[in-house]
């Protein structure tokens, strides 16, 4: 489950907010009691967000913004899907490996996404992208002169301010998909401490760490 409130039909009064239930789930559901969409998602990212219609409406206002934007759609995509990989979103990798797919992308690429850097199937300019990808959300924006090069040789600056501004959008939905448990991301904690054998004391563990000096 969420991490947040989910807020139901009942309570909804934000017009835009009700236009997303009806399409998303229909208008005889309420998708906090009876979650489900097409992709195959919860669909709670929905019904968290609706606990503030404002954030909601900039939300969908960046949909439709990457949706317009200039550049590749392909492209696009591997920004976010890369994005959604390197900052751990289950949720956000997942829905836009579907969208690579709608794309035209063939199955081997999508999946070569998570491990790009040994794969022969993407050229210079797609490479340069999930590079620029990783320099964004795995190195903070670190990002070295000769990536950047090849991005300038085959995308205007206008559409590399598009990648670099959808790319950062979707690791922040990774982020806070992940920090609120929604969607495909309501995981727990993977890492934990492992339990010690039985009989396993800590005078055992003392001399384990001593041992070699």
């Amino acid at each position: 489950m969420p991490r947040l409130r989910q807020v139901p039909r009942d309570e909804v009064t934000d017009p835009l907010t009700l236009f997303f239930y009806d399409r998303l789930f229909g208008p005889d559901r309420d998708p906090a009691a009876d979650p489900g969409t097409a992709t195959g998602s919860p669909g709670d990212w929905w019904t968290v967000f609706a606990l503030d219609p404002a954030i909601l409406k900039h939300c969908v206002k960046g949909f439709q913004l990457y949706r317009e934007a200039g550049l590749d759609p392909v492209l696009r995509e591997l920004g976010q899907s890369r994005a959604g990989w390197a900052r751990g979103s289950q949720f956000v990798f997942s829905q836009h490996c579907k969208q690579m797919r709608a794309l035209g992308v063939p199955d081997e690429k999508v999946q070569a996404v998570a491990y790009w850097q040994v794969s022969p199937l993407f050229n210079e300019i797609e490479r340069a992208v999930l590079a620029y990808t990783d320099g964004l959300v795995l190195d903070g924006g670190r990002v070295h002169d000769e990536i950047f090069a090849v991005l300038k040789a085959h995308l205007s600056d206008q559409q590399i301010l598009e990648l670099t501004y959808i790319t950062c959008l979707y690791e922040m939905h990774a982020t806070m998909s992940r920090a609120l448990r929604l969607e495909f991301d309501d995981r727990p904690e993977q890492v934990v401490e492992v339990d010690a054998p039985d009989g396993y004391g800590t005078r055992d563990i003392a001399d384990d760490l001593h041992v070699g000096g």
